[in-house]
């Protein structure tokens, strides 16, 4: 008997290990099929060509926005999807108005700087502002200085992007408060206008936007703020060294208007066996409006998109439902993001997965994995599958600011993690245009995603 235990274990063992090598070896032949079509036969490409430079910026509540709606709507019809449609969200309406403008004068010398307005901030007075500058470093530093130091001034945040952070993220999100949250501050010790260095590592003359959140400050009590290009905020700074008492002239007209219909735009494939299980695959598809939007987020869009046109291409019959969703007001507002959450859980849909692309159109390096241990190593176990795409980062982390709000037990959230050494220099910028995207990068990216998308539909 023990002899037949003996041998009956070994032939399980052995089994098994033929089992396992089994499906390695079809792992990696689909792999190779899904790098294979997106590099050779991907409409991605294409799709952000028009979406860049026939549609352009699509910040929310412009008619670029509503065109880019339809746009991605028509080209998901045309890949056979099980069901794509519309849903409905209400999203802010702020206009930026005429370029904006800002100088100082000394004695008889007129410097002017690069600045546009922060995303939902307030006009200046409609002939400009002009009152003297306070450089500060940090929100900290604002505080110390106190009321009585701040009040009437303009208050002029100077804090670079920490340029020893490798990962350019860990560097944006140590100054980014003094974007964010600046002003209302600024103006809670009675400072009249902000002036914020662009969140860039590198110099240029390019103002960088982004939102800034006055949060329950009264709207009359708002102040108007704006970002300086990183070359701007250098000449600012070395002029306020020799000329304490300076003082800036700004001028910005924007305006709010009342928040306006738009839409999330959703596409799917319906599980094989599961069909109650979904797994959401996405980007941004609104931009802000100073260039077109082709890194943030064009390219997470047309990438999320592409994933169901490989799954349809290769004939694969996902066993879970696959949806591919392009998330309106992610820049100022994340109302697209929230709405699908609250419809999910209102819905009581089960998500099991979610893969967000919102960090440029650069060669993939690997996923940001917020999940549970069990799940986590289950991923990280796919990495040899991936080392020959160069794949290499599977760690935890944040997964993307859209799917954060979809709430279900045990879901795992993922965000792609490209190459992010350049992403900077184009975020937020008029120089985030179409040019400034690879194909062959763009399409990697798409393929990774389509590669972990498999994975963990095939073993969920």
């Amino acid at each position: 008997m023990q002899i037949i235990r003996t041998m009956k274990k070994a032939l399980f063992i052995v089994l098994l290990q033929f089992t396992l090598c089994f499906s390695q070896n079809a792992d990696e032949a689909m792999l190779k099929q899904i790098y294979k079509s997106a590099l050779t036969e991907s409409h991605c490409y294409g799709w952000l060509d028009y979406l860049s430079n026939r549609v352009g910026q699509r910040l929310s509540g412009s008619a670029g926005a509503e065109k880019g709606v339809l746009y991605t709507k028509q080209q998901m019809e045309t890949l056979g999807l099980d069901k794509v449609y519309l849903q409905e969200v209400m999203v802010p309406k702020w206009v930026r108005g005429e370029k904006e403008v800002a100088y100082v004068t000394v004695g008889k010398n007129k410097f002017t700087f690069p600045i546009c307005a922060l995303g939902l901030s307030v006009a200046t007075p409609k002939n400009g502002l002009n009152a003297l500058v306070l450089e500060v470093k940090s929100i900290e530093e604002l505080k110390a200085f106190g009321a009585e130091k701040v009040k009437g001034k303009i208050i002029f945040f100077n804090r670079p992007m920490n340029p020893e952070f490798i990962e350019t993220f860990h560097a944006y999100g140590s100054c980014v408060d003094q974007r964010s949250s600046g002003a209302r501050e600024a103006g809670e010790l009675g400072a009249v206008g902000v002036i914020v260095r662009s969140m860039n590592l590198r110099l240029d003359d390019l103002p960088h936007t982004g939102m800034t959140n006055y949060k329950d400050t009264p709207i009359e009590k708002r102040i108007p703020a704006a970002a300086i290009s990183t070359n701007g905020a250098e000449a600012l700074s070395k002029l306020l060294k020799t000329n304490s008492n300076l003082s800036l002239y700004f001028k910005q007209s924007c305006q709010s208007f009342a928040d306006v219909k738009s839409y999330n735009v959703i596409g799917e494939i319906k599980g094989s066996e599961h069909p109650e299980r979904i797994m959401v695959v996405g980007g941004h598809l609104d931009s802000w409006d100073l260039g077109d939007g082709s890194q943030d987020d064009g390219a997470g869009c047309v990438q999320s998109m592409a994933v169901l046109e490989l799954i349809k291409k290769l004939d694969y019959h996902p066993k879970n439902t696959i949806r591919v969703v392009l998330f309106m007001n992610e820049e100022n507002g994340v109302k697209g993001g929230t709405k699908y959450g609250e419809k999910a859980t209102k819905n009581k849909e089960n998500h099991i997965f979610a893969m967000e692309s919102d960090s440029g159109g650069f060669s993939p390096r690997g996923f940001s994995i917020d999940s549970d241990e069990v799940n986590f190593t289950k991923i990280a176990g796919w990495k040899n599958l991936f080392e020959p795409y160069l794949i290499h980062i599977f760690e935890k982390g944040h997964s993307g600011t859209d799917v954060e709000p979809i709430q279900s037990e045990n879901i795992v959230k993922v965000g792609l993690h490209p190459d992010s050494q350049r992403y900077f220099d184009y975020h937020h910028a008029a120089n985030d245009t179409f040019d400034a995207v690879n194909k062959r990068e763009l399409e990697l990216g798409t393929a990774t995603m389509a590669s972990l998308m498999y994975l963990f539909d095939k073993y969920n």
